[in-house]
C-alpha cells in the first residue's frame, strides 16, 4: 500500500453524478496536466517519500487527538475528542495540501504558484510552502475578506507573496477564485495551488489526497487513546476539505457516523448562509457540479458566513455524493451558535478554535447532551482561532454578540 491512499472518481473525474470538467478548452489542456502529472507522481516512491518527510519535519505531524475531558464533564453526555489540525504549522490543516500539490508543481517545472483564500489560511500555507520550495507566489483573496482577515493579509506578504485584491461581485472567496483561475490560465510558468475540495477534476480528488492523512492518523490514534472508534466524526464544511480529509479515515466504518457542519449564518434566508448542501440544489460553477447556493436566474447566489473560510457557495463533489447515498449528514449551525462554541472550548480547555472550526464544536456540543457517557465525538479542530481574535473582539466592542 503506498503512504498515500486513493479514493478515485471516474475517469471523467465524476463521483457519482457530480464533479467533472465543465471548463473551456485551455483551462482543460491545463486540467489534464495537472492529471497526467499527478498520475505520475502518486506512483513515484520517491514523491511519496519527500511528502511524508515534510509533512513531518516541516508540517509538525502526526497532530495528536485530545480528549476534552472539563467541556465533557460540564455537558455530562458523550466525550468530544478534537483532532488537533489547529497544531499544524501555521495553525490550520491547509499545510498538508499545499505540501503536496506545491511538491507538484516543483516536479512539473512551474516556477510560479498561484492560490486563492478566504480566511487566509490556505493562502498563508501556500505563502511558506513556496517560501520553502523557491517559487514564485500569488495569492487571489476577496476584498471583503482582506479587510476581516488582515493579519493573515500581513503573514502572506510578509513570506513574500503577493496579494491580490479581488474587486467583483461580492468580493469574498468565489470572486478569489474567478481571479486565480484567469491568472492561471493566462500563464503557462504557473500552477495553481486550489485550497479545497472544490473545482474541477482533478482538484477534488487531488485535495482529498493529501488532505486524507488527517482520518488516517485519527483513525488509529482513537483506537490507541480510547480502545475504539469514535461514534460520530464532525468537521465544518465551506468547500469541504477538512471534513473529507478526516471522512476518509473512517468511509469504511459504517457504525461511524460521519456530520458536516455548514454555515448557517443568520438564518435561511436568502443571502444569510452558505450552506450549499442543506439549502442548496445542484448546479455546475468553476467547472464542477455540486450542490450550490442560487439566485433567482439559477447562477450562483449570495452567500454569507461569519467565518470567511466558509462563505463559498458550493461544496466538493464527493460531500455531494455522501449526502445523496447517505453515508455522511450535514447541518447547519449559526453565527451565534459557532460564536458560543467559539468561547465554550476556550474556557473549558484553553484551546481556541478558528471561526470555522467552531461550527463543528458547536454541533457537537448540541448532540453531547442526548448521548450516553460512554458516546464518543470526535471534531477534527482545522484551525485555530488566532486569525480570528481582532474579528471576535470587534464584535464584543460593537455590542453585537454578548458572549
Amino acid at each position: 500500500m503506498s503512504e498515500i491512499p486513493s479514493s478515485t472518481p471516474d475517469c471523467k473525474g465524476f463521483f457519482g453524478v457530480y464533479g467533472g470538467q465543465y471548463v473551456p478548452e485551455p483551462l482543460k489542456a491545463r486540467l489534464d496536466e495537472v492529471a497526467s502529472a499527478l498520475e505520475s507522481a502518486e506512483a513515484d516512491p520517491s514523491f511519496q517519500k519527500e511528502y511524508v518527510k515534510l509533512c513531518k519535519h516541516y508540517a509538525g505531524r502526526p497532530s495528536p487527538v485530545f480528549h476534552c475531558e472539563n467541556l465533557s464533564r460540564k455537558l455530562g453526555g458523550a466525550q468530544i475528542w478534537l483532532k488537533r489540525e489547529d497544531l499544524n504549522h501555521l495553525g490550520a490543516h491547509k499545510i498538508n495540501n499545499t505540501l503536496g500539490q506545491c511538491l507538484l508543481a516543483k516536479r512539473m517545472g512551474k516556477t510560479h504558484v498561484i492560490a486563492e483564500t478566504g480566511a487566509g489560511q490556505h493562502g498563508v500555507a501556500t505563502a511558506a510552502t513556496a517560501a520553502l520550495m523557491g517559487l514564485e507566489c500569488t495569492i487571489c483573496m476577496g476584498e471583503v475578506d482582506m479587510e476581516r482577515q488582515h493579519l493573515n493579509v500581513t503573514r502572506m506578504e510578509m513570506l513574500g507573496a503577493h496579494v491580490q485584491a479581488a474587486k467583483a461581485g461580492q468580493r469574498t472567496l468565489k470572486e478569489a477564485v474567478d481571479d486565480a483561475l484567469g491568472r492561471w490560465v493566462a500563464d503557462d510558468a504557473m500552477f495553481y495551488v486550489l485550497g479545497s475540495a472544490v473545482g474541477p477534476h482533478p482538484y477534488p480528488y487531488m485535495v482529498r489526497l493529501f488532505q486524507s492523512v488527517i482520518g488516517r492518523e485519527a483513525r488509529a490514534q482513537m483506537l490507541e487513546e480510547s480502545g475504539r472508534l469514535p461514534d460520530v466524526c464532525l468537521a465544518c464544511v465551506g468547500g469541504g476539505s477538512n471534513a473529507i480529509g478526516l471522512f476518509a479515515g473512517f468511509l469504511e466504518d459504517s457504525n461511524v457516523r460521519l456530520i458536516g457542519v455548514e454555515p448557517g449564518g443568520r438564518g435561511d434566508g436568502y443571502g444569510q448562509h452558505a450552506a450549499s448542501l442543506c439549502l442548496g440544489k445542484p448546479g455546475v460553477m468553476h467547472g464542477f457540479n455540486s450542490y450550490m447556493v442560487k439566485d433567482a436566474k439559477g447562477d450562483p447566489g449570495e452567500v454569507y458566513s461569519i467565518s470567511a473560510g466558509l462563505d463559498y457557495p458550493s461544496v466538493g463533489p464527493e460531500h455531494a455524493l455522501l449526502k445523496d447515498t447517505g453515508r455522511a449528514e450535514y447541518v447547519r449551525v449559526t453565527d451565534k451558535e459557532a460564536l458560543d462554541a467559539f468561547f465554550a472550548l476556550s474556557r473549558s480547555e484553553g484551546i481556541i478554535p478558528a471561526l470555522e472550526s467552531s461550527h463543528a464544536v458547536a454541533q457537537a456540543l448540541k448532540m453531547a447532551p442526548e448521548l450516553p457517557q460512554s458516546a464518543i465525538l470526535l471534531v477534527n479542530l482545522s484551525g485555530r482561532g488566532d486569525k480570528d481574535v481582532a474579528q471576535v473582539q470587534h464584535l464584543l466592542n460593537s455590542g453585537e454578540y454578548h458572549a
